[in-house]
């Protein structure tokens, strides 16, 4: 049986994903947090409200971490991390690539994650100790045995027009080393595509940890692994992420070092 978090979390989601996609053709009010290329819009906030009502509802005592309300203390050792709306450049242009995200983190352990494609009707979940399943059928990551054969995916800081870390170099590296590399814009639907063998490899240089926490948790359950850019265990409070099958995760990481001068 489910757990409840695992239910109330997949049910939020569900909930979220369905007015976001109802909402897909409608005329968007944008604003931008900071630079020309970070959006946000009505539906990140109204998804947003939805799945903290319902998270409060259940787990009045656990703290939140979510991209537009920010952090909120809770008086438990537990706190839900939501990225109500991943892909906002892409919903904003109306491009049905975007995910709703939601992970459960208890002691500082990451131990449910929740990503859900609206578009496709694909629901992912991870719980720790227990695998990974898309719309209840197990996952498991790709069999890739090298870089070469290899489909990867990645993405580009907001700032990249004011800052020299820019990721170009390292996309255009693995452009000729890799099979291809692509860009979905939405990292929660990255890293559920590693989960389940669509990609081998995620790597992006900054995140937000509502990005990452629940698909971090996919991609572990489904055999793969997950870890900083410096070959480190992931910090989410401020990840650098690099995901993938496992068995070119090594072969990653020189090639990163190599790249990035490291």
């Amino acid at each position: 049986m489910a757990s409840l978090e695992r239910r109330v979390a997949v049910d939020a989601a569900r909930a979220a994903g369905r007015l976001l996609r109802d909402e897909l053709a409608g005329a968007r009010r944008i604003a931008y947090k900071g630079t020309p290329t970070n959006l946000v819009t009505e539906m990140d906030q109204r998804a947003e409200a939805l799945i903290l009502e319902r998270l409060r509802g259940v787990f009045p005592d656990d703290g939140i971490l979510a991209e537009e309300l920010g952090a909120a203390a809770g008086r438990s050792d537990r706190r839900w991390l939501v990225d109500p709306l991943d892909g906002t450049t892409n919903y904003a242009h109306g491009l049905p690539i975007f995910g709703v995200s939601i992970a459960l983190e208890s002691a500082r352990r990451l131990v449910l994650g929740v990503v859900y494609d609206p578009s496709r009707d694909e629901m992912f979940v991870g719980e720790r100790g227990g695998g990974a399943t898309l719309n209840d059928a197990p996952i498991k990551v790709s069999v890739a045995p090298s870089v070469g054969a290899s489909l990867l995916v990645t993405g580009f800081p907001y700032n990249i027009r004011e800052t020299a870390d820019t990721n170009l170099r390292e996309y255009a590296a693995f452009s000729l080393r890799a099979r291809a590399v692509r860009r979905l814009g939405s990292a929660a639907i990255d890293l559920a595509y590693v989960a389940c063998g669509r990609f081998d490899a995620f790597w992006e240089l900054r995140l937000g940890p509502w990005d990452v926490a629940a698909g971090a948790v996919l991609v572990e359950e489904a055999g793969g692994r997950v870890t900083g850019l410096d070959g480190r265990a992931l910090d989410v409070g401020a990840p650098t992420l690099l995901a993938s099958n496992g068995l070119i995760h090594d072969e990653m990481l020189a090639a990163l070092q190599e790249i990035r001068g490291g």
